[in-house]
């Protein structure tokens, strides 16, 4: 439920709504059994068809509730349930009844004021549609088309907006909203569609005897979702404020700039506030100095029914947690990380025109797949039904997807335990591979956890009193030694193919500016190739052939470290106290 500050803000700005709306309401039909038709306007609208229900039948992801004292260690807390949870991909995580944080978007001021951002989502197109270079038909081509439609939606689009990004699907910027707006058309929305009765239709006698009001089920809803997602002759479109940056915008936490000086609230500074979570001890992204949006800078999604989140896994593989603020439920699917790759045949085997004309469909998160298939060709698929105060964990590259049942509020962040780091080697690997950039340096944050990592060695090993986190990660058979080793096996590789050329170690301000391969855009902290023919051009010591026709008595190449110092570093996280003591000294 939404606080009374939030329900007091009530529908805003008539006016404006009225404007922005691409259409009028029209009468709603009463709840029942059969369909339920919705006549809007002069437009044939889209129904309700609870007997055609097209809900997968699937098994339910785990439910995890920590203990107030488990509750107080996120990052050891999900290390904890990994090995269970990574089976399906997906899970809930209840916190203790005692965690109830305030939602500074529910202020008044904020409620009615702040303005966010709209995509419009064609949801009957998410699966069956045609390639777009067989959709550019004429506007008396469109207008002649039959298909019942239902539109709710602005006209008003972002400034700036060029023709081709509209063409493009899944790429159209809808209109400004409060939350407020959102909130009355969100439910507009849903009254229309399903049939329910909106707060003027309830009779007073209803309210004195507490009658409760019709709504669909999320069962209910989960089926017509994937009706129409499968094979809906009715034309079905949503917007939803989605990716929204909570630096610029505003986070449902409290933050420590937010406090007005009182660092002592105790959800500003939970570790839970997904503000906090990327940057806790014992989190990889800790060692990142920069805030990247949607990493390790949260973002803010805004949903309504229907809106939704395609198959996906996370930038670089990394976990995800999603909290939900307030608001109707959202429904997630998950598949655990082993299958992924079978999860991405199935999706060309089953969509072959959308992934001939675009190779990386699966990277623009525009494109559903009813589970229901993808049980069918025996990959495993779990449900989870997130409600108001839950978080859904999501695990590394775990293929996720999901949609809204009605107006909500959450927000997400990316989290990065130690036992994620092989799953982010392999990550920058295959990006390789697909020439497809990055968003975070993985050597970076690898070679940073690595030198804590030894410099807690070097501490403990002097008598000094030192954060254990990084410790207990290294030995021999440790994740972090394990995960440093691989890489410099592999660096030592390719720096012996490159061996005929000059070597000269990188200068301090190398990371200046982002350096990453001119031809895979792999990032080039480790190590990088150049040519005095163009200074300023790099590549990765596995394409230096391709850097310039020069021949290699031009080519340099540049080094972090030497691979008898990532040697030794190796060698202090096994234990050497020789080796700790050298980094402990010298970095």
């Amino acid at each position: 439920m939404l606080s009374s500050s939030a329900e007091a803000a009530g529908p805003a700005r008539h006016g404006e709504m009225k404007k922005k709306k691409r259409m009028r309401r029209g009468p709603v039909a009463s709840p029942g059994p059969s369909a339920v038709t919705v006549a809007v306007a002069s437009q044939t609208c889209g129904k309700w068809r609870p007997d055609e229900s097209q809900r997968p039948e699937i098994d339910d992801a785990p439910v995890f509730a920590p203990t107030e004292e488990e509750f107080k260690d996120p990052i050891g807390y999900i290390a904890s349930i990994r090995p269970q949870a990574e089976r399906y991909g997906i899970c809930r995580i209840i916190p203790p009844s005692s965690w109830r944080p305030p939602c500074p978007l529910k202020e008044k001021s904020f409620w009615e004021t702040a303005e966010f951002n709209t995509r419009v989502q064609q949801v009957d197109k998410l699966q069956n549609r045609e390639p777009t270079k067989k959709t550019t038909q004429s506007q008396v081509q469109r207008k002649r088309k039959r298909r019942k439609r239902l539109r709710f939606g602005m006209t008003r689009r972002r400034p700036g907006s060029s023709v081709g990004s509209e063409e493009k699907f899944g790429f159209q910027s809808g209109s400004d909203f409060t939350l407020a707006e959102f909130q009355e058309y969100a439910n507009g929305f849903k009254q229309e569609y399903f049939g329910m009765k909106g707060s003027d239709e309830i009779s007073i006698s209803s309210i004195r005897n507490r009658i409760k009001i019709w709504e669909p089920s999320v069962e209910e809803i989960e089926g017509e979702y994937w009706r129409i997602v499968v094979g809906s002759t009715d034309e079905v479109e949503v917007d939803y404020g989605a990716d929204l940056d909570t630096a610029t915008f505003g986070s449902g936490f409290a933050t420590l700039s937010s406090l007005d000086g009182n660092k002592q609230d105790p959800y500003g500074v939970s570790c839970w506030n997904l503000n906090i979570l990327p940057r806790l001890p014992g989190s990889v992204t800790s060692f990142e100095d920069e805030d990247i949006p949607g990493v390790v800078v949260p973002w803010l999604y805004v949903g309504m029914c229907f809106s939704s989140f395609c198959w996906h896994v996370e930038d670089h593989f990394l976990y995800s947690l999603n909290y939900m603020h307030f608001g109707e439920p959202k429904v997630w699917y998950g598949v655990p990380s082993g299958e992924a790759v079978k999860l991405e045949e199935s999706m060309r085997k089953n969509l072959p025109k959308l992934f001939e004309e675009q190779p990386d469909l699966l990277h623009e998160l525009v494109t559903q797949l009813s589970p229901s298939v993808l049980k069918s060709e025996g990959l495993s698929v779990y449900r989870a039904v997130q409600k108001s105060g839950e978080f859904v964990l999501t695990l590394p590259r775990a293929y996720h997807c999901g949609f809204n049942c009605g107006f909500n509020c959450a927000e997400a962040v990316n989290v990065s335990p130690v036992d994620w780091l092989p799953h982010g080697q392999c990550a920058v690997e295959l990006y390789r591979e697909q020439r497809r950039k990055t968003s975070i340096s993985h050597d970076k944050l690898l070679l940073k956890a690595a030198k804590e990592a030894a410099r807690q060695l070097w501490m403990n090993h002097r008598g000094g009193k030192v954060e254990y986190r990084w410790m207990n990660t290294c030995g021999k058979d440790g994740v972090l030694t394990s995960a440093i080793k691989t890489r410099v096996k592999m660096e030592g590789a390719a720096r012996e193919v490159n061996a005929h050329l000059e070597s000269k170690r990188m200068d301090e301000d190398y990371d200046s500016t982002d350096r990453e391969c001119f031809s895979c855009f792999y990032d080039l902290h480790l190590s990088a190739v150049s040519c005095q023919c163009r200074p300023n051009r790099f590549a990765c010591l596995n394409h230096t052939n391709l850097l310039c026709s020069c021949g290699m008595d031009r080519k340099t190449v540049f080094f972090r470290y030497s691979m008898e110092e990532l040697d030794t570093l190796v060698a202090a996280l096994e234990g050497d106290p020789a080796a700790f003591y050298w980094w402990g000294h010298n970095h």
